[in-house]
């Protein structure tokens, strides 16, 4: 049977994604935690941000282990959420504002209280005996192999019922699904298309390249002690002494993905964005939306963590982007530089106190790369790092590896709306938010920040509406200026326009001599960018400082 293509508007090629995540956004009915119908009720602050699309953080049933990340039902709201009809009403309001949806599922792995998963462990024999991955131990009764969990430790866990070892990349009770079992392929694609035909258009994808494992459950070759560069594993994980070879982004994975895009490609306007962790995280980004041998394509987009980390200087910049030049081929990036699982850029980038003209100058270099743009709640308000006390963590990886690092949960504190609310308009109040309240986060509010020219906000909006009007930025190639210790330069060029995007990542003056062959036309206007000049062939910067310009 010959499966017609749907029609694609290419909306996410150079399009803008907002992360939701549900728990902290708004709360609707006052127990302390945000729900679906609080996401709706806020949902114009995105639209007139300038977004594309939303994408919203896990919601389904989960004992909530991992916070959603751990699904018991893929089909179905869990109840602190909300409702399928809450989400239908959503989605109504979304595309209403001109919003798509993008919901976040976790296929590598289910909660240990899926069904699939209660059944597999039963015994070694029932239907969905091999749903899972499962291994005898060694003669002398460890693991099969030497395996690490990401959440610390062994990826092993002993299961008395089976008197088996299961996987588990992340938490004991977050199992791996058998990928090379082909009934579970075809009830991930099941699930994938019953959000597809109750009106989403499209997925981020968790954890992407863990699908499938080494058949031969070989172990992962020794890396050595980490040097903390890593910034999805921090220095003090013993996941990082290895090459992880084996247990994940093997071959058979791509296969699987082209499955899923055919899938998606029976929908309109539907897109999907993969979160790669690896060893080699561009390439990855590289080889899973390029199409294959034979020209089947995979994922639309993907994104690793090397804008993720510390660093962010203006050579370390330039190797990140000359690597990627490399090896992209006609793959497509989707740069994120915070997100909920990694300490919010604010502070990751300007310590204690980031000077605002850091923020500025980072979202104009996100928002004018070659791909499309992830920006997590709070980015355009410039919150910093919330700090939580121990004894209110709630992140079981902050928990299992405190005091040296100290999880997840300070970028995950509810979403600052009003000022001068004791709960800064996340809720009623009526109840303790599952997270502490940042008081650093209430000069930042998203009010105070509307009736601030000045404001963050305000140059955001600025400059995603001036963004629209730029196909060079939008459709543009990239070429990189060369490496220079302050400024960061590159050139996006497209149907005969060259634009020059310059930005200073330094506290200090700049000036960056334009290469042979480079002159300015003009300064565009419009973007909000500020605090650089052209004197000659050359480009002056004051700190942090911003160029956008036309090229003769």
């Amino acid at each position: 049977m010959t499966i017609v293509k749907a029609p694609n508007s290419g909306w996410w090629r150079g399009g803008v994604i907002y992360q939701i995540y549900p728990r902290s956004f708004a709360d609707s009915n006052g127990d302390g935690i945000g729900d679906l119908p609080g996401i709706t009720r806020r949902l114009e602050h995105v639209a007139k941000l300038g977004a594309d699309a939303v994408w919203l953080s896990p919601f389904f049933k989960s004992p909530m282990k991992d916070f959603g990340y751990d699904i018991s039902d893929y089909r179905d709201v869990d109840p602190m959420f909300g409702t399928l009809a809450d989400f239908k009403a959503l989605v109504e309001r979304a595309h209403a504002l001109g919003l798509k949806v993008m919901v976040d599922q976790v296929y590598s792995h289910s909660s240990d209280q899926h069904p699939w998963f209660v059944e597999s462990r039963a015994s070694r024999d029932n239907p969905k005996a091999d749903w899972y991955v499962w291994a005898d131990p060694r003669p002398d009764g460890t693991p099969p192999n030497n395996w690490l969990s990401i959440f610390g430790g062994s990826a092993w866990q002993w299961d008395t019922r089976r008197r088996q070892y299961y996987l588990h990349n992340f938490l004991a009770s977050q199992p791996d699904l058998n990928f090379h079992n082909e009934q579970v392929q075809q009830a991930v694609l099941d699930c994938v298309k019953f959000w597809l035909d109750f009106g989403v258009d499209g997925y981020r994808l968790d954890v992407v390249n863990f699908y499938f494992h080494d058949r031969e459950l070989r172990s992962n070759p020794a890396r050595g002690e980490p040097d903390g560069s890593d910034p999805a594993v921090p220095a003090t994980n013993p996941y990082g002494w290895q090459w992880h070879r084996f247990d994940k982004s093997r071959p058979e994975n791509l296969v699987f993905l082209q499955r899923l895009r055919a899938l998606l490609d029976q929908y309109p306007d539907t897109t999907m964005v993969g979160e790669i962790g690896d060893d080699d995280g561009l390439a990855r980004v590289a080889e899973y939306t390029a199409g294959g041998p034979d020209g089947q394509p995979r994922l639309h987009m993907a994104y690793c963590f090397d804008l993720l980390g510390t660093p962010h200087d203006a050579p370390y910049l330039h190797k990140v982007f000359s690597r990627f030049a490399e090896v992209v081929g006609s793959g497509w990036p989707c740069w994120a530089i915070t997100n909920h699982d990694i300490p919010r850029v604010a502070t990751r980038w300007g310590g204690t106190h980031p000077p605002p003209g850091l923020l500025r100058a980072a979202a104009a270099l996100q928002l004018s790369l070659r791909g499309s743009a992830c920006l997590y709640q709070g980015d355009e308000l410039g919150l910093p790092e919330a700090e939580i006390a121990f004894e209110d963590l709630q992140d079981p990886y902050g928990i299992a590896m405190w005091p040296e690092f100290k999880g997840r949960d300070g970028c995950r504190t509810p979403m600052p709306w009003e000022a001068s609310a004791p709960d800064l308009g996340f809720g009623s109040g009526a109840a303790r938010p599952w997270l502490p309240l940042a008081e650093a986060h209430r000069a930042l509010a998203v009010d105070r920040q509307e009736a601030d020219a000045g404001s963050l906000l305000r140059h955001y909006r600025q400059l995603l509406a001036w963004r629209r009007t730029q196909p060079a930025l939008l459709h543009g190639e990239m070429d990189l200026l060369p490496v220079h210790p302050q400024v960061l330069a590159y050139v996006r060029r497209h149907a005969g326009e060259r634009v020059l995007c310059a930005f200073n990542l330094s506290a200090e003056a700049a000036v960056l001599p334009l290469p042979a062959g480079h002159a300015v036309a003009e300064l565009l206007s419009g973007s909000g960018a500020r605090g650089a000049s052209v004197q000659g062939a050359e480009l002056h910067f004051e700190p942090h400082g911003v160029l956008f310009a036309r090229l003769a």
